[in-house]
């Protein structure tokens, strides 16, 4: 009997699937209002680096608790992990919004990172919730599209809201946008089938937390907003003077009171989710968060233009080995980790390797296209940004491409020839001279190829890992599909950056008197250097793509074989 998907399912995932494209649009959305955040929490022009927890902020929220959002996922309703990743992101944005000091920002930036990175995993398990095996290449290849389409929109939505406002208003409008599709989830979603955890909660503990909520929200913004109509009043300004020679909003008589609500909040929420905490592998998941973040603020933190690790790399590294270690002495010892013993198996490991790959090519191509052109052809972040745009366009059309080729051809034989198609436009690119940027038609071609190689990619990686995964852990997979991705993006370009750095600094340092033209070529030889770094992993990832299977996987299977017995991997 065909299995078909109702219309709520279908709103549900649509719904979902912007959500994911507005996280994605936020990750990039700052490239062109970074200069105006930076003046509203008192930086300067010369003080870029003190900047950096601005961008790497978000991307630790983004990665760090992916594993224990994804555990969740697989303990509670998505819906409900929908709507709590969107709650976070939009207080996140409110925070930034109100934002007049350095540290408040970036804890607004982290809690955007963190709602914003637990809607991708939630979605991809929501598709395997509603969609039966071999019907889920479209939906996959929907959620990898809006995903990419919102690194798209990202820059350009800031400027058009630059245009007409102030920075302030790009995460005032995130937020407004996020409780919209939280009322949206509300409205698609269908009443969870998983039971409810813990003893019922009555209606007074309700009202309690409600109001506490409301106080933390009110006086607690008030404290971070500190309007002028208020600082300024002679009866109302008092308690936002601050005490002593305290410069900082929260260190006033209101900030006080707002974080008393705050701390009042956290002890009346324990009760809704301890029940839920006791049966997740908390340590487990700390020990994962410390080695993730150690390793995206080693790298995320420094200027791929420049240096490789950041400036507290060398103290981060051995932190985040210590904790990796941990964690897998942690996993084996624990009775319920974290990642359950039997979720990496099958085409999940692939699916893994593959991911990460992606990840390295495709920020290889994002970040060192903007450099190549602003080497060689034009001084503007922005016309730079137009060139990439050849790039990005092309790669949620092959997101979209791969999932609807999934109906009736294999992850294997859909993602490979994609990957291949990838690893020869890069090694094409990597012969990029000077002047290959001047002229139109090859440039847009090998972007194109690249783009469309790499998107082709994205959903055979996620059926293939979903498909081998337990049903009980999709969350966990997807979740772990995500950080692949993400570290192979912040640790993939750190490599090949470093080798690029190498040969430039050979090159200029082999010059007795160097002249602009030729540093400028010496740049042009760390941008080819990293393309063929980026074409050798490419042709590794189709390599290893090979063993994501050759069957469509809703394919009939021959008699006395399961469809985990056909797949390569396991032969």
């Amino acid at each position: 009997m065909e299995h078909t998907v109702s219309s709520r399912a279908r709103a549900l995932l649509a719904t979902a699937s912007i959500a994911v494209a507005l996280a994605a649009a936020d990750t990039y959305v700052v490239v062109l209002a970074l200069q105006d955040m930076m003046n509203g929490v008192g930086l300067g022009v010369d003080a870029l680096q003190k900047a950096t927890p601005i961008i790497s902020g978000f991307l630790l929220g983004y990665i760090a608790v992916l594993p224990l959002i994804g555990r969740l996922a697989d303990l509670i309703d998505r819906q409900r992990i929908l709507l709590c990743c969107l709650a976070l992101f939009v207080i996140g944005s409110a925070v930034t919004a109100i934002s007049a000091e350095l540290p408040v920002m970036v804890t607004g930036r982290f809690l955007q990172g963190v709602g914003g990175g637990g809607l991708v995993p939630a979605t991809l398990a929501l598709v395997a919730d509603l969609w039966p095996v071999g019907k889920r290449g479209t939906p996959l290849g929907v959620v990898g599209a809006v995903q990419e389409i919102g690194s798209v929109i990202g820059p350009l939505l800031g400027a058009l809201i630059l245009a007409v406002s102030d920075w302030r208003m790009i995460f005032w409008l995130n937020g407004l946008a996020g409780i919209v599709l939280a009322l949206c989830i509300v409205a698609c979603g269908e009443r969870g089938s998983r039971e409810r955890m813990g003893a019922p909660v009555p209606w007074w503990w309700h009202t309690l937390t409600g109001a506490a909520a409301l106080a933390t929200v009110v006086v607690l913004g008030l404290a971070l907003w500190a309007p002028d109509s208020l600082t300024t009043s002679i009866r109302w300004g008092g308690p936002f003077v601050p005490y002593g020679d305290h410069t900082a909003r929260l260190m006033t008589p209101i900030g006080v009171w707002g974080l008393i609500a705050l701390a009042v909040l956290l002890l009346l929420s324990v009760r809704y989710w301890w029940p839920i905490a006791r049966t997740v592998d908390v340590l487990g998941a700390l020990l994962i968060a410390v080695a993730l973040g150690a390793l995206v603020l080693t790298f995320a933190a420094s200027n791929p233009e420049k240096q490789v690790v950041g400036p507290l790399g060398w103290w981060l590294l051995p932190l985040a080995v210590v904790a990796a270690a941990l964690y897998v002495w942690r996993h084996r010892a624990a009775r319920n980790p974290l990642i359950a013993k039997g979720v990496v198996v099958g085409r999940v490991r692939p699916a893994l390797v593959v991911s990460a790959c992606v990840g390295t090519a495709i920020v290889a191509i994002v970040v060192d296209i903007p450099v190549l052109a602003r080497l060689t052809i034009t001084d503007s972040q922005t016309e730079a940004a137009l060139v990439l745009l050849r790039f990005l366009v092309a790669v949620p059309v092959g997101a979209l491409a791969g999932g609807w080729l999934l109906r009736s051809l294999g992850p294997a034989v859909v993602a490979a020839p994609g990957l291949l198609v990838s690893g020869l436009a890069l090694l094409q690119m990597s012969t990029w001279e000077g002047d290959a940027l001047d002229s139109w038609l090859l440039p847009t071609v090998m972007l194109a190829l690249a783009g469309l190689g790499v998107g082709l990619a994205i959903a055979p990686v996620n059926d293939a890992a979903l498909h081998d995964a337990p049903q009980t852990a999709h969350g966990v997979a997807s979740s772990l599909l995500v950080v692949a991705r993400m570290i192979g993006m912040v640790v993939g370009l750190a490599l090949l950056t470093a080798i690029g750095l190498h040969r430039f600094y050979g090159k200029v340092q082999s010059l007795p008197d160097p002249t602009k033209a030729q540093v400028t070529a010496a740049g042009v030889l760390q941008v080819q250097t990293v393309f063929l770094g980026a074409a050798v992993v490419a042709l590794l990832a189709a390599a290893v793509a090979l063993l994501l299977g050759r069957r469509a996987s809703g394919a009939p299977v021959e008699e006395g074989l399961s469809d985990y017995d056909t797949d390569p991997v396991n032969s």
